[in-house]
């Protein structure tokens, strides 16, 4: 477990208290992903978190500090969802349907309403803070590559149409995920996403 030992005015035993590092941010960036980085407050964050503020400070100096850690804290939890997804896939086009579905997943219900802070922060925090607007790019670029990877995998062994221009069908279906997550905030149901899924395929044919 990490964790960490902030200096706290609640102590036991004259020991700083410690707290779950990973489990705060977990908290933290479903804050940030329903409410937005500027409509986010220390206290509601110190609140949703379990700590007081001067653990926060003492841990992250700011809202800005709380943001990037949960902003990094969210890509790893992300890549192993993803990770997940594509267990017992075989083909190339396999492995992106089962992207396509973890998308489809996450964009309605209770993690549609909330959203993705990835394409969240993009829209609210990128064009004033260079560092956050870096890390935002590197995400983009990151998942460009991961879906431009697998589209190659599936013209080598057959399952995607070796026609079709590779690069731009990645940034294309890139697109159409994080569209998916910006609709999946106004309340889609599973059905429709399953059918964004479907139709987004067919960039592959």
């Amino acid at each position: 477990m990490n964790t960490l030992a902030p200096e706290d005015i609640s102590r036991s035993r004259g020991r700083p208290r410690e707290f779950d590092m990973d489990a705060a941010l977990d908290k933290a960036l479903a804050v940030f992903s329903e409410r937005g980085y500027h409509a986010t407050s220390i206290s509601e964050l110190t609140e949703a978190m379990g700590l007081t503020s001067g653990s926060v400070y003492k841990a992250f100096k700011d809202k800005r500090g709380v943001f990037l850690a949960a902003f990094d804290r969210y890509r790893k939890i992300r890549r192993g969802k993803i990770t997940e997804s594509m267990a017992g896939a075989e083909t190339g086009r396999q492995k992106l349907r089962a992207l396509l579905g973890l998308y489809a997943v996450s964009s309605h219900g209770e993690s549609g309403r909330r959203g993705c802070l990835v394409v969240g922060s993009a829209n609210e925090i990128a064009t004033f803070d260079p560092e956050a607007a870096k890390r935002i790019e590197d995400a983009f670029t990151s998942n460009e590559e991961f879906i431009l990877d697998l589209i190659l995998i599936g013209q080598a062994d057959g399952s995607v149409a070796p026609s079709i221009d590779a690069a731009s069908a990645a940034i294309s279906l890139l697109c159409v995920m994080n569209g998916m997550r910006v609709v999946g905030k106004t309340g889609s149901t599973a059905a429709e996403m399953n059918a964004v899924a479907d139709t987004a395929m067919k960039l592959l044919t």
